[in-house]
Formats: C-alpha cells, sequence, structure tokens
C-alpha cells in the first residue's frame, strides 16, 4: 500500500513544472494578443519558458524510456515528475541552456538525469534512451513548424508567428546538437553500447569535455556559417523564412532594441 502511493506521488506532475507550463500558456495569449505593452518581453517569457518546458520533455523522455527499460529508480529520484529541479544538475539543464539561448540563439543540448545502465539489458534499449531525448525535440520542432508547413498561417498575428519561428529554430539547434556522436552527448550514447569496451575507456576521460568542444567550434566563424546554413535550410523546407527567425530572435533580446522592420507586419 504504501510501496503504490509512493509510486504515484513519484510520477505526479511536479507544480514547478505546471507553473512553467502556465507561465507559457499566459504569456503565449498575451503575445497572441498584443496585450503586453511591449510585445518584446511577452515574446521573451514565452519562448524561455516553452524553452524550459521542452527542456523538461526532453528529460522526461530519457526518464521514462529507462523506466520501460528496467531502471526503477528513476522515480525516487523525481525524474518523473517533470521538476527541473530534480535534475542531476539543474544548472546545467536549465540555467546555461537559457543562457545560451539569449547570448547566440543555439539551443543548448540540456543537462541530465542519472540512469542507472547496469540495471538496464540489451544495447537497443541503450541507445534509444539516448535516442529519446533528442527525438522529443524533433517532435517539439514539428509542432512549432507545423502551422507554416501547413500554410495555416491566416490570422496568426506577426508577433506570435515570429517567436514561434524563433522556438522551432531553438529545438531544430537541439535536435542536431544532441544527435552529434560527441562523448558527453546523447548521440555518442545512442552509438556506445555498439562500440568495444576498450574503445568506450578510451573516449571516456573526453566525455565531460563532449560539449564544451562543440562550443568552442561554434565560436569558429566558418563552423558557425556552416551549422545555421544547415539549420536554416531544414526550417526553410519547413516553410519557415530567415526573416521570421531573425524577427523572432531580434523582439526576443527586447532589451537591446527591436528592429524597426520586425516591428510591423510583413
Amino acid at each position: 500500500m504504501t510501496t503504490a502511493a509512493a509510486r504515484h506521488s513519484d510520477r505526479r506532475i511536479s507544480p514547478v513544472f505546471l507553473g512553467i507550463l502556465a507561465v507559457t500558456a499566459v504569456t503565449g495569449w498575451a503575445t497572441w494578443t498584443g496585450f503586453a505593452e511591449q510585445p518584446g518581453v511577452a515574446v521573451f517569457l514565452f519562448v524561455t519558458a516553452a524553452w524550459i518546458v521542452s527542456l523538461c520533455l526532453h528529460e522526461y523522455a530519457h526518464a521514462r524510456t529507462a523506466l520501460h527499460s528496467g531502471d526503477i529508480s528513476v522515480g525516487a529520484k523525481g525524474y518523473l515528475s517533470l521538476n527541473p529541479l530534480k535534475y542531476t544538475h539543474a544548472l546545467l539543464s536549465i540555467v546555461l541552456p537559457v543562457v545560451f539561448v539569449i547570448m547566440g540563439g543555439i539551443g543548448l543540448p540540456g543537462g541530465a538525469v542519472f540512469i542507472e545502465r547496469g540495471r538496464i539489458q540489451g544495447r537497443w534499449r541503450h541507445s534509444l534512451i539516448s535516442a529519446a531525448g533528442p527525438l522529443t525535440n524533433v517532435l517539439f520542432a514539428i509542432v512549432c513548424t507545423a502551422p507554416f508547413w501547413l500554410d495555416a498561417l491566416d490570422g496568426v498575428p506577426a508577433h506570435f508567428r515570429f517567436a514561434l519561428a524563433f522556438l522551432a529554430l531553438l529545438q531544430v539547434t537541439a535536435a542536431i546538437l544532441n544527435f552529434l556522436p560527441v562523448p558527453g552527448l546523447d548521440g555518442y550514447g545512442v552509438i556506445e553500447p555498439w562500440l568495444s569496451h576498450g574503445v568506450r575507456r578510451q573516449v571516456e576521460p573526453f566525455a565531460p569535455f563532449g560539449l564544451l568542444f562543440v562550443f568552442a567550434l561554434l565560436w569558429v566563424p566558418e563552423v558557425n556559417g556552416a551549422f545555421f546554413g544547415v539549420v536554416d535550410s531544414l526550417l526553410g523546407t519547413l516553410g519557415i523564412h530567415e526573416f521570421d527567425t531573425y524577427c523572432g530572435y531580434d523582439l526576443f533580446r527586447f532589451w537591446s532594441g527591436t528592429s524597426g522592420v520586425c516591428s510591423v507586419s510583413p
């Protein structure tokens, strides 16, 4: 009886997550209706809250897949409650991704839920656990871009469209970066179970520095240009123009002054 109650409480959605969801809904409504006196503030809060929601869902996908693969410890750790404060590294999971969005409009791969891999049998299960997170970003990107590739933008206010386009860009960049086969990222986690024990031992010391290495590369202008070229091409095939993402980022950074061309509907 007590065990059942504990399991139920472990899976109860956290009030923290519900609060973030409420902020997303309210600021999304303010962006849509133009209720906010400064649309940039509403866009900033809407995109930031929605981005945090996607980070929570990313980590939840890892944990939920691990649960069904044999790691029953994820519930007791609070990973199934969608509470970002329960993550192994709350700073890495939430704060740094938001900072990187502000600094450069890049969807930083989120932090960590600790999976007890010894409880899980089968290489395919290990790979699926690692893939579940970035696949959530892919799904989120599909939802954000749906109005564009379905030609369902009639009646959608310009500011909301810009915000949605920028949010889609964040999801696409997060998915691409997460799927890179670099130690420390989910992409490496997908292929790691299929590598020899010797290779895994040699690569293991580099895992904590994999993400830093990727972002150091992104500071190189040529690499940065090539990366965002791929991102813009993917978004373009989904009906999102660079103008939309540019204006979304421009509105998001409301403190730096909004470009005149983005202050009116094109």
